[in-house]
């Protein structure tokens, strides 16, 4: 399992009920069935994904997360996840408020484009950054909303989004404290726990 998967997985309540959005190969949905006795769906669009979790035993869906999640209701699960999907959403906007309303929670882990390999790489070479992070060429890669700590911070203050809990890694998904101090500045992975405000 990604390590960044390790950390989500702490966040996650026994034998609570999970939304998995962009499931992959269903990896830790079936980590948390085995571990925590969670009973999850996982959302994915991808073929050879979608048979991965099949031979695993995990429920699965193909759908499109950039279509409508109207077929879930409100407060419908205890966790909804979305990791490493983010920055790859039309609207990324919109799938936070589906999924702070299909979960009681949510968790969104996604790459921090504001840290300091991509800027450095940027103002040397003049050229979008290839990583470890972010393997893909301009051209081809996945990834349309790059975002960074900062940005997320932004747009969770302007949603009225509860941050339970931020975490900044790199890329062996380890934490520092140059990392707490200046996340937007060091971090390349950001994973957050998060909550809707009721508002007044």
């Amino acid at each position: 399992m990604r390590p960044d998967l390790e950390i989500i997985q702490n966040w996650i309540e026994p034998e609570s009920h999970v939304l998995d959005l962009g499931c992959g190969n269903g990896a830790l949905l079936d980590f948390l069935k085995t571990s925590k006795d969670v009973t999850g769906i996982g959302l994915e669009i991808n073929p050879k994904d979608i048979q991965s979790c099949i031979a695993k035993g995990v429920s699965v869906i193909e759908q499109n997360l950039d279509e409508s999640l109207s077929n879930f209701q409100n407060n419908s699960f205890d966790t909804v996840l979305l990791a490493q999907t983010l920055q790859a959403l039309n609207r990324p906007d919109h799938l936070i408020d589906e999924m702070l309303r299909i979960g009681k929670k949510g968790i969104v882990t996604f790459p921090n484009f504001g840290n300091w390999k991509s800027r450095t790489h940027l103002a040397t070479k003049g050229r979008m950054p290839i990583s470890e992070f972010m393997p893909h060429q301009w051209y081809e890669t996945p990834n349309i909303h790059f975002c960074t700590v900062n940005d997320f911070d932004t747009l969770c203050l302007r949603k009225n989004i509860r941050v339970l809990a931020r975490t900044v890694v790199d890329s062996k998904h380890q934490g520092s404290w140059a990392m707490k101090f200046w996340p937007n500045l060091f971090g390349e992975t950001a994973i957050y726990h998060l909550a809707r405000n009721e508002r007044a």
